[in-house]
């Protein structure tokens, strides 16, 4: 009875979290057309510019004082720049450079990568064996779902170089959590630092484009169109709601993080659905399992760990 009231009260934190994450994983599958006629930093640049926007009217109707947020300008932009720019503009240098299958691998550790920089940076949120076991089942399954979607094979120097972008990637995206937790009280409006983070970082990534892929992109045809626009409210929706909940006192960003696992899954089920081709298979089906049994472990209350010599 203490598991399923322990579960319960969480259930504020834990619905909104798995909403993000079905945002997020959304995005792979419908991304996945939309690169056959938009280079992928323009593409990433366009929507992440197009989220900014998308929040101003939601900002106006919920009255958010944008005086007081942009007090904190300086934290704002340096924010912008880590977590749009950085870690997005790593994330695709590096996935044109290895597998697929292994750059999902290192995504999907992320949790492990903010569960060590929170221990390593936040007093109140340290390592423990609990955390540990469901983090270690949360990547098995993520490397399940991975191994059947292709090879892991490396092809020399790029790989490498691809692989460390990706890591950087992950080890910039932890830290722009940490960032959220360690400025609580600035009090700015999750909507406002989302807006902002948004639409600079956007602007960043459409100029590194010009920049770097030297994109020539014709007419579109109109489905691009509605794919830009979902794929613009997954990060105005998405991130809106990660911070609000990163700012909440009492949670621990490793363990909101450890949600995060339900992005493969999510991704993985609707390309079964959406993807022509995708199907079911046994390998991603047990990965998805062992995805759920690491959440459920993490909703076991610490004492039962401690009890068997953990401290």
């Amino acid at each position: 009875m203490s598991i399923i009231f322990a579960t319960m009260k969480s259930l504020r934190i834990i619905i909104p979290a798995i909403i993000a994450c079905l945002l997020w994983g959304s995005a792979f599958a419908v991304a996945k057309t939309a690169f056959e006629y938009v280079p992928p930093v323009l593409l990433s640049g366009m929507r992440f510019t197009l989220a900014g926007l998308l929040l101003i009217p939601v900002m106006a109707a919920m009255k958010v004082d944008l005086r007081e947020a942009l007090k904190h300008w300086p934290f704002m932009l340096l924010f912008a720049f880590m977590q749009t720019f950085m870690q997005y503009g790593l994330f695709f240098m590096g996935l044109n450079k290895v597998p697929a299958a292994t750059s999902a691998i290192i995504i999907g550790a992320g949790p492990l990568f903010v569960a060590i920089m929170a221990h390593l940076t936040l007093k109140d949120d340290k390592m423990t064996l609990r955390k540990a076991l469901s983090i270690i089942l949360g990547i098995s399954g993520v490397v399940f779902i991975s191994l059947a979607k292709g090879e892991m094979a490396a092809n020399g120097p790029q790989f490498w170089l691809g692989v460390a972008l990706l890591v950087t990637s992950n080890l910039v995206g932890s830290y722009t959590n940490i960032m959220v937790v360690k400025k609580r009280e600035y009090n700015i409006s999750p909507i406002a630092l989302t807006s902002f983070a948004n639409f600079t970082g956007g602007l960043l990534l459409i100029l590194t484009s010009f920049l770097f892929e030297k994109p020539d992109v014709g007419p579109l045809p109109g489905m691009v169109y509605g794919q830009l626009l979902w794929l613009a409210l997954i990060p105005a929706a998405g991130f809106s709601i990660w911070y609000t909940l990163l700012q909440k006192p009492g949670v621990k960003v490793s363990e909101l993080n450890m949600w995060k696992f339900v992005v493969p899954v999510s991704g993985v089920l609707l390309s079964w659905i959406i993807v022509r081709g995708e199907r079911p298979d046994v390998i991603s089906v047990l990965g998805i399992l062992v995805i759920t049994a690491s959440l459920l472990l993490l909703q076991l209350p610490e004492r039962y760990f401690r009890r068997n010599g953990s401290k």
